[in-house]
């Protein structure tokens, strides 16, 4: 076999997950660096990180340069550093290509009982690692270097680019607020996660970004950031497209349904479903002039709040079952009940608006068009109604979904 072959680190195969390690390993952190044309740049990344972690961690640390099997032969040059540099590792892709996969790959290969990832184009100031590794030293599940927050910025970034990071940011926190909201910088590449975090899970990144992956997956408690300043590139070409944007997007979208407790929303269909039929019933027994003939309002009103007990009861018993066990006792079973109520009440509002909305603006002149928009606005509150429910009457955080 060619020696310069053998040397690599033989790429991994299969699904996404991060396997445990040894547990006398004498690692304790893995950096990877993902390579792709950055053959002016490995040479110094390589020294200048291996010179700040052999003063902090030395001979416990590897660094590992995953390279798509560059044209400009990154990994080869990386390769021929291996002799002067004991803790650096080399892995050649020739099949898969991307960023998110490579840090995935690399990690997989790794030894340390911490992960990182960071640039190779020295974009991300490589002198930040040691403050990242401070915060992990502190307990830190999870350490981000972040543009947003002190010590933090751009050197010099055109006004559209930072529009469209704060834009991919906000559009972010809309479609994934429970993951996107607990990072300043969720587009960061420059991070440290705890392998015990997300060891096992089975990741599925999308595009060239993989900290929202790890945060959404991963068994993530406490988040440090460290601020840092983004460099301009000093060699090779800028590798942000478009292309870039819209996969962040579907990844976006990927991780949202994939996160969302299905099952359960389900759950909570059937049971709204059922106080459809106990809302008729309940109006008819109340208004009808063959039964007690009361006024519609009134029947209305109290039809709508016989309908809303019915579900409660069905989802404190059935739908949020594994949380209702947790929080046993009439005044934590009422104390719900009153949440409830209240999401429901602003869900009933919520759907007089959207009706009106829809029907007034869009189906005005489409045959059934008042059906159609009621169908949307029932559909919309549904999911508003579960969500905040989820969130709010039942803390299933606590519980597991």
């Amino acid at each position: 076999m060619n020696h310069e072959l053998s040397t690599l680190i033989p790429v991994p195969f299969g699904s996404l997950s991060i396997p445990e390690i040894a547990e006398n390993s004498t690692i304790k952190f893995s950096l990877i660096i993902p390579t792709y044309n950055e053959g002016d740049n490995v040479p110094e990344i390589v020294s200048i990180l291996s010179q700040l972690l052999d003063r902090e961690i030395p001979g416990e640390y590897e660094l590992i340069v995953v390279d798509d099997n560059s044209p400009d032969g990154t990994w080869k040059i990386a390769q021929d550093l291996t002799a002067e540099y004991p803790q650096l590792r080399v892995m050649r892709r020739e099949k898969e290509k991307g960023l998110s996969t490579a840090v995935i790959r690399g990690w997989q290969a790794a030894r340390g009982k911490v992960l990182g990832v960071i640039d190779a184009d020295l974009q991300h100031p490589p002198e930040v690692l040691l403050q990242l590794w401070g915060e992990m030293e502190q307990g830190a599940d999870l350490a981000v270097a972040s543009r947003h927050v002190e010590g933090g910025g751009v050197s010099e970034w055109s006004v559209i680019r930072r529009f469209l990071s704060r834009g991919a940011q906000m559009l972010g926190l809309m479609i994934l607020p429970e993951v996107i909201g607990r990072l300043s910088d969720p587009m960061s590449g420059y991070f440290m996660v705890r392998r015990d975090a997300i060891v096992g899970k089975s990741l599925s990144p999308v595009g060239y970004k993989i900290l929202i992956e790890v945060t959404g997956r991963g068994a993530i408690r406490w988040i440090g950031e460290v601020g840092y300043v983004f460099r301009e590139r000093q060699a090779g070409a800028s590798k942000v497209t478009w292309k870039q944007y819209i996969e962040y997007i579907q990844h976006l979208l990927k991780l949202r349904f994939s996160l969302w407790p299905i099952k359960r929303f389900l759950r909570f269909g059937v049971v709204g479903f059922s106080g459809v039929f106990v809302d008729m019933i309940m109006l008819y027994l109340l208004s009808d002039p063959s039964t007690l003939a009361w006024g519609l309002t009134r029947s209305k009103i109290l039809a709508s709040e016989v309908a809303i007990v019915n579900n409660f009861l069905w989802n404190d018993a059935w739908t949020f079952a594994d949380f209702s066990s947790q929080q046993k006792g009439w005044r934590k079973r009422f104390k719900r009940f009153l949440k409830f109520n209240v999401v429901c009440f602003a869900g009933l509002i919520l759907n007089v608006l959207l009706l009106n909305f829809f029907f007034n603006l869009i189906f005005k002149e489409v045959p059934y068009g008042r059906y159609i928009s009621n169908f949307i606005a029932i559909a919309l509150v549904t999911i508003w109604n579960f969500w905040f429910n989820l969130k709010l009457s039942w803390r299933v955080t606590d519980a597991g979904k």
